[in-house]
């Protein structure tokens, strides 16, 4: 499992860490509780009994696009929040796989103007990576 110097291990690392703890998986925030509850709190500002209500309702996304502003490339980071899958500094590289799979799925599904091409970091030819590089 996912420990407590494994949550701390770039803080103890690195000294220019702006939150310094990380978690590893979704039972981290349970099992330190103790440790990361008053941080998350101190950060965000909300007191300990708030709670987090999740709304994927997406006519309520309000937008400012400029449609005189055409995107023409963009770029989806997945980093965490998926079920069964660890958080970026618990994460085996199964995991990444599984994640990679589920995303490339997911993708492969989008239709219209949200439909694109897929291109993993890994095995890219160069002179494509460049060519995205170029196109940002």
């Amino acid at each position: 499992g996912f420990s407590l110097a494994k949550a701390i291990a770039c803080a103890v690392q690195f000294d220019n860490q702006h939150c310094g703890i990380y978690a590893g998986d979704w039972d981290s925030y349970k099992v330190f509780a103790d440790v990361f509850d008053p941080i998350i709190q101190e950060y965000h500002g909300i007191s300990p009994d708030a709670t987090h209500t999740s709304d994927m309702d997406v006519g309520k996304i309000k937008g400012n696009i400029d449609p005189s502003a055409p995107v023409h490339s963009t770029r989806i980071r997945v980093g965490r929040n998926i079920d069964g899958f660890g958080l970026s500094p618990g994460i085996t590289k199964d995991q990444r796989i599984g994640v990679e799979n589920l995303m490339k799925k997911a993708f492969a599904n989008l239709t219209g103007d949200l439909a694109g091409t897929y291109y993993p970091l890994t095995g890219m030819e160069e002179k494509v990576r460049q060519q995205l590089v170029d196109d940002q």
